[in-house]
């Protein structure tokens, strides 16, 4: 079959396109591939983040709680029966109770293996300390997370000063995201949008294109083995459990964590009558 005119008209096009404009095209479509990426590693990541602190913060009181009634049952098994055996179980739950302190219990979860935690950095730089509300921040600061990474995005730079620019700007937004600061959010987004223009880009030579290249797909390898550590961790193998509302997880294991703490204090009542 003979093609159409359009046809005919799209195979010249693309038959008298420079061989750089197919590759600049190829860079344009590999960089914004890579952003998204990167904005759905960094929204998980965030997720991760916020369901640990929340944990800890929520979910913390409760494990004690239930530590405590162990050793307190152990301790009145052990009463009762006087059995060496039962007494060695009630000192190690005991101890379980009151464990050796580590580096961020000493300092009240100020430093943790990455280094200053953000309420930390935020009280030595007098900024505001803001704890996350919920895991996932709501769709409207989603929505302008995504906005202002895919204008801001440091990889779009190709000049060093730039992207230190962007570098230093996407460090707020990610801040301002990772506490679900919508009204911080919106002021970040009229900064960008009253910046200085971005330059015009120069066209790359060949060499500089395969290069671009090279590198983005170095950094989408870099990205998908963090991607890939934080699936494998222990709390983001907990909100796979929970893809649509990891809010409601927190939820239900603190049902499930009272429902234990009236279970064993039930128990200790009959112990100690």
């Amino acid at each position: 079959m003979e093609p159409g005119a359009d046809e005919r008209s799209e195979a010249g096009v693309g038959q008298d396109e420079r061989p750089e404009a197919r590759l600049e095209r190829a860079v344009r479509v590999a960089e914004q591939a890579l952003i998204e990426f990167e904005i759905a590693v960094e929204t998980f990541r965030v997720e991760v983040d916020n369901f640990s602190r929340l944990h800890h913060q929520k979910l913390g009181p409760m494990y004690a709680r239930l530590d405590e009634l162990d050793a307190r049952i152990a301790e009145a098994r052990a009463a009762r029966t006087g059995d060496p055996e039962d007494v060695r179980k009630a000192e190690e739950a005991r101890a379980a109770v009151l464990p050796m302190p580590g580096v961020e219990e000493l300092f009240h979860d100020w430093i943790d293996s990455d280094g200053l935690s953000p309420e930390a950095a935020a009280m030595l730089t007098e900024g505001p300390v803001q704890p996350p509300k919920r895991v996932r921040p709501s769709d409207e600061v989603r929505r302008l997370y995504r906005d202002l990474a895919r204008k801001a995005h440091p990889d779009l730079a190709r000049e060093e000063a730039e992207r230190k620019r962007r570098e230093e700007f996407i460090t707020r937004v990610n801040a301002a995201y990772a506490r679900g600061d919508e009204a911080l959010l919106r002021e970040l987004l009229a900064e960008w949008e009253a910046g200085p223009a971005p330059a015009e880009e120069r066209l790359s030579e060949n060499e500089e294109l395969y290069a671009r290249l090279e590198w983005l797909a170095q950094r989408k390898d870099l990205l998908s083995a963090l991607a890939r550590e934080l699936e494998e961790s222990a709390i983001g193998a907990m909100l796979r459990m929970a893809p649509d509302d990891p809010d409601r997880l927190l939820e239900e294991i603190a049902e499930q964590l009272l429902a234990q703490v009236a279970e064993r204090e039930g128990e200790l009542a009959g112990l100690v009558q």
